[in-house]
């Protein structure tokens, strides 16, 4: 579908080739506050596009509230309260869950993890740059996530390729390539209770309750454990609910935001050549996460009635704080379709940046990124792209899901 600056934002078809950049140039220009029509499945919807309204809204949880859901699709109360993470609540009770996990994600506590990082990167990178020829994202950035998310959470090995596979599936449910039970092709009804609406929450509900009941060994050292032995531990539907979101979002956000990377080095020949310079490790991964602004949009609910650029957002209404748009607004960055390394301050909106919502994982996500890239232009001197990337079908999940790579 060609983004002719007025497609549908309902329409995950609109998402197929990629971000619509066209469509959210001409709302952030013409209509800022935009009203998108819903259809039989789901009610319409607000967007809002500029980088100051959503960072504006994004502080404002007494407004914009998160605690009816976060993602587009409708909820009954009974469907939000059975698979709602501490993503889709508001303070206090945000707050007493995030100070729960929290002491896991310091910058302290990420940093612990650098060797291993940087031990595990090294290999992907060196089998991957051996075949001269090869698809970044499967040889590359799917990699490295998800070897981190084994250690940080004490999985096995032998599991991860599975519990990637389900994540998938969670995340990107309206991708015919990632599930069979596409969401906005049938009908779902059935996994209404199940995260994401798909029956692979309910085998990773399963899962989760073998690591509950010990049926499933778990690293002592890692984060599942010391949730569940901690003394103010969540409780099992907490806990299941929480575990979907780690094995989905701590893996998909990081694996895009290399993947987007991986394709931003075949699109300018100079990237490998600065970053060889050593004088941008410290503000590349903002650069590039960015650009990917992974999670496009969260979704939020108005508890009153508020008027915005003359338009009146009514209490009760969804209103979408698309990320991808505003880490790209003109009237914040020069130039902003296009890599700057160095560009500092970076003032992106993915990852929840500027909210209560701040995305626990961001410190992890940055040193993935800029290790992955320090390792890979250690070898090569170009990587180009050998066909166009293929991308997610998706309107909440952007990513880079095959990328046909050559490296000299």
């Amino acid at each position: 579908m060609v983004d002719d600056g007025h497609l549908n934002l309902l329409s995950h078809d609109s998402f197929a080739n990629g971000v619509p950049h066209k469509t959210f140039e001409r709302l952030r220009r013409e209509a800022p506050v935009y009203w998108t029509e819903g259809d039989a499945e789901t009610k319409g919807f607000w967007s809002l596009t500029r980088h100051a309204d959503i960072s504006k809204a994004n502080k404002e949880s007494l407004i914009f509230s998160s605690a009816q859901g976060i993602r587009l699709e409708d909820q009954s109360h009974e469907e939000y309260l059975a698979r709602k993470t501490f993503q889709e609540t508001d303070a206090p009770e945000h707050a007493e869950t995030r100070r729960k996990v929290n002491p896991q994600f310091t910058v302290r506590k990420i940093a612990e993890f650098e060797p291993v990082v940087r031990t595990l990167a090294q290999s992907i990178v060196g089998n991957a740059v051996k075949q001269k020829e090869f698809d970044a994202v499967e040889n590359i950035a799917k990699l490295l996530p998800m070897m981190m998310l084994g250690r940080i959470l004490g999985l096995p090995d032998e599991d991860l390729n599975w519990l990637v596979e389900k994540g998938d599936a969670l995340i990107g449910n309206s991708d015919p390539e990632f599930t069979s039970t596409v969401i906005d092709k049938m009908d779902t009804s059935e996994y209404r209770m199940m995260p994401f609406r798909s029956p692979a929450g309910a085998e990773l509900y399963d899962y989760a309750a073998d690591v509950i009941n010990g049926r499933r060994a778990i690293d002592k050292s890692g984060l599942l454990h010391h949730m569940l032995n901690s003394d103010d531990a969540l409780n099992e539907l907490e806990f299941k609910n929480f575990f979907c979101l780690l094995i989905a979002a701590g893996n998909d956000t990081t694996r895009y935001s290399i993947a987007m990377a991986l394709y931003l080095l075949t699109q300018d020949s100079q990237l490998v050549e600065q970053l060889k310079s050593n004088r941008y490790w410290d503000t590349c991964a903002d650069e590039f996460i960015r650009l990917a602004s992974p999670t496009m949009h969260f979704r939020r609910t108005a508890t009153q009635d508020i008027k915005l650029h003359d338009q009146v957002i009514k209490q009760g209404d969804k209103v979408l704080l698309w990320f991808v748009s505003g880490s790209r607004d003109e009237a914040v960055y020069e130039n902003p379709h296009a890599v700057a390394l160095g560009r500092s301050p970076n003032r992106h909106l993915a990852f929840g940046q500027g909210g209560p919502h701040l995305c626990l994982g961001r410190y992890l996500a940055k040193m993935e990124i800029t290790i992955v890239i320090q390792e890979l232009v250690k070898h090569i001197s170009i990587i180009e792209a050998l066909n166009k990337p293929e991308w997610t079908r998706s309107n909440f999940i952007c990513g880079v899901k095959r990328l046909n790579v050559r490296v000299a």
